[in-house]
């Protein structure tokens, strides 16, 4: 069993998987970026244009939503009352910090619930300009995401259930390396 200063397997194998999806989701802002690029050279330098750029770039911008959600979550970084709660006792302020986990926790499962109905109901649909791209590829952003955040909030639950700090916010790497 892992101690505070040697993080267990499952402790590894999960900040292993946020670095992962950390940086899949870099790879999707410099794949929308150069996209953009891409298709603003073809249509002032060469006057032409790419007929199925805004398609994917918008495919991008949706999955960096999606996947970038997660990275917030991972890392404290989504909107919370945090003047508020700060000034609540510490037993209160566990309280609340579980009933949020709680609510993220029904989103979530939400999410992926109805997120795996939406991507299995449109899996054989194509995209209009990308006729080789099926939207189920596209859709499946919402089931993989709803999950991802419910193994994320599903860690933080039971690490205020046992009576532990939950990470502290970050802008980059976790704070428990």
């Amino acid at each position: 069993m892992g101690t505070a200063r040697e993080p267990s397997v499952l402790g590894r194998l999960f900040r292993g998987l946020m670095a992962l999806l950390e940086t899949w989701v870099m790879v999707l802002l410099i794949a929308m970026v150069l996209l953009v690029t891409v298709a603003v050279l073809y249509r002032y330098v060469l006057q032409a244009s790419l007929i199925w750029y805004d398609e994917f770039a918008s495919y991008l911008l949706v999955w960096l939503t999606f996947y970038g959600g997660v990275m917030a979550a991972y890392h404290r970084r989504h909107i919370a009352f945090e003047t508020l709660v700060e000034r609540l006792r510490p037993a209160a302020r566990r309280g609340v910090a579980v009933a949020a986990e709680v609510c993220a926790l029904l989103f979530q499962g939400i999410l992926l619930y109805y997120g795996w109905v939406l991507a299995e109901a449109i899996k054989a649909d194509t995209a209009v300009s990308l006729e080789w791209v099926r939207m189920g590829w596209i859709y499946s952003v919402l089931p993989i995401s709803g999950s991802l955040m419910l193994l994320i909030s599903l860690v933080d639950l039971a690490t205020l259930l046992r009576g532990g700090p939950l990470r502290q916010q970050t802008y980059g790497r976790d704070a428990t390396e």
